[in-house]
């Protein structure tokens, strides 16, 4: 499986806007095929992580596609999408985007597909859903589902700090490399790392990124919200992880084992924190051997 080509990802976006601000967003179902055969196929909504975009799905998009109706969008600060300085970037606004464009397309019933900072959403969408149970399935890849057990990098400590202002001016392609090789198991190609690094420095997102990273402090202050929500879900939830990720490996799962009943899981233990981009096909087989949506 390889990466699509970031201009040809760009091509098949579509606009959406939501409170004054522009998204980007893909539909695999938009004119891809005919509406009665796009309708028979489940929904299945990825939510991409901190600090990459919706590309990073691009791998498995054409296989997932096959048996999903795939939606993504790149939420605020990320991506292609807008990096307003004086924006919300709190998860609750997240959340909101990802259900105002799951409105705009009048789907009901779906599934997530959520990694890193999108599990962090994925857990507000799944407490909002405990009374409506429109979420058939969640599969979690790495992220820090339990603020006890994220172990931040150097970077995100300084990007929380008083002196977090000054990322935007030390933050380039080199650092950003450096950061990657720490937490993927499998180096990525450089052709990947320069796209995701396009992708951050988009109409300069270094600015916005001392911001974002204030999700941390939101995993704290809303623990109880959203590990009751993992807890009580009526969703198939299926974790993902790869193993020797330093921030949310092995260690994380051990965790969601003590908390959460349901222990459908899956440990690529050769695999860091983008299991999707490091060995997507071997994610991809696990999402449809576990989902079944025939």
């Amino acid at each position: 499986m390889q990466a699509v080509q970031l201009e040809q990802w760009k091509s098949q976006s579509q606009a959406f806007h939501f409170q004054d601000e522009a998204f980007c967003y893909w539909d695999s179902g938009d004119g891809s095929e005919s509406d009665d055969a796009t309708s028979e196929k489940p929904v299945l909504l990825l939510i991409h992580g901190f600090p990459s975009a919706s590309w990073d799905w691009s791998p498995m998009w054409q296989e997932l596609s096959e048996h999903y109706r795939l939606i993504a969008i790149d939420m605020l600060g990320f991506g292609l999408s807008s990096k307003n300085p004086t924006a919300d970037y709190s998860i609750f606004f997240q959340t909101d985007l990802q259900q105002a464009l799951l409105q705009h397309l009048n789907i009901g019933s779906y599934s997530i597909l959520a990694h890193d900072y999108g599990d962090t959403v994925a857990q507000e969408l799944l407490a909002r859903d405990l009374e409506s149970q429109q979420i058939q399935q969640a599969f979690l890849l790495n992220g820090g589902l339990f603020p006890e057990t994220h172990r931040a990098l150097p970077i995100q400590k300084l990007m929380l700090s008083p002196l977090g202002f000054i990322i935007p001016y030390v933050i380039n392609p080199k650092a950003f490399t450096r950061s990657f090789a720490r937490i993927c198991a499998k180096p990525l190609a450089q052709q990947e790392l320069d796209t995701l690094w396009q992708l951050l420095s988009h109409n300069h997102g270094q600015k916005v990124m001392p911001k974002l990273i204030l999700y941390i402090t939101e995993r704290r202050q809303n623990r109880k919200r959203w590990v009751t929500a993992l807890q009580n879900t009526q969703a198939q939830l299926v974790l993902i992880n790869g193993s020797q990720d330093p921030i949310s490996g092995q260690h994380m799962v051990e965790r969601f084992r003590e908390l959460v009943q349901q222990q459908d899981i899956f440990e690529l233990t050769e695999l860091g924190h983008y299991p999707q981009l490091e060995d997507p096909q071997q994610v991809c087989q696990i999402i449809l051997n576990a989902a079944k949506p025939h």
